[in-house]
């Protein structure tokens, strides 16, 4: 899955700290190997990449089921001028996945979306005579709004199916949007970034009765050199 492919930088941190714990005499083949194993993986062993290329080759959701979904995800996450929506990040493949997910089908989750989903059309039928996905975004909603709420001191299982239905909807949508590409961009994170550490703050210092001796402060903390990126050669040894 495109999402998995975030976990692709924390797998490069890894790497990259393990090489510099060896100290800058490790061998440029060896950091190469473990750069293209980290890119190869994304973080998921063979195995693990072979069981993900299954699961989602298989289709939870019918065409309808998978209409309706689209419609219901695009209103708990609706799309405007500024932000995309849940159908922009395909956030109904997500779910489609998440049904499949585990080392048997997720029989618990597939009852629920089935039956929640049966809930919409039976709920539109009765009172605007169409399904769900047929309905007015106005009609729509005024279903949702029955079941969109619950009270948070309810147990779970005390809770109306449709209620339930609902909340696990949304919170796979939310899921589903916010660990995307289009979910994290819009979130802005960059992940790991290089700063610059001067040492315990001077407030935080005075508070212990305690300082830093210039001597030491000099030798560890270069000033002119704060602001630049350290550079190796094409044999890993350090330059800057």
């Amino acid at each position: 899955m495109d999402r998995r492919k975030s976990i692709k930088s924390i797998v490069l941190g890894s790497v990259a700290g393990g090489l510099a714990l060896k100290g800058c005499n490790t061998a440029p083949e060896e950091i190469e190997q473990s750069v293209a194993q980290a890119n190869k993986f994304y973080g998921r062993t063979p195995m693990e990449r072979e069981r993900d290329e299954a699961i989602a080759s298989k289709a939870f959701f019918n065409d309808h089921q998978r209409e309706t979904m689209v419609v219901l995800c695009d209103l708990i996450l609706p799309p405007s001028e500024e932000f995309k929506g849940a159908s922009d990040a395909d956030v109904v493949s997500f779910i489609d996945f998440m049904a499949f997910d585990g080392e048997v089908e997720n029989e618990n989750l597939q009852t629920d979306l089935r039956g929640g989903l049966m809930w919409l059309d039976h709920t539109s039928n009765d009172l605007y005579e169409m399904d769900f996905k047929s309905a007015t975004p106005e009609q729509q909603k005024a279903i949702l709004d029955k079941i969109a709420y619950y009270n948070p001191e309810e147990p779970w299982d005390e809770r109306p199916f449709e209620v339930n239905f609902f909340s696990i909807v949304r919170n796979l949508t939310m899921t589903g949007f916010y660990t995307s590409e289009i979910g994290i961009e819009e979130l802005g994170y960059k992940g790991n970034q290089p700063n610059v550490w001067d040492g315990v703050p001077e407030e935080i210092l005075a508070q212990h009765g305690v300082s830093y001796e210039p001597e030491w402060l000099a030798k560890c903390v270069d000033q002119s050199k704060r602001n630049i990126k350290a550079e190796w050669d094409e044999n890993g040894n350090l330059l800057t």
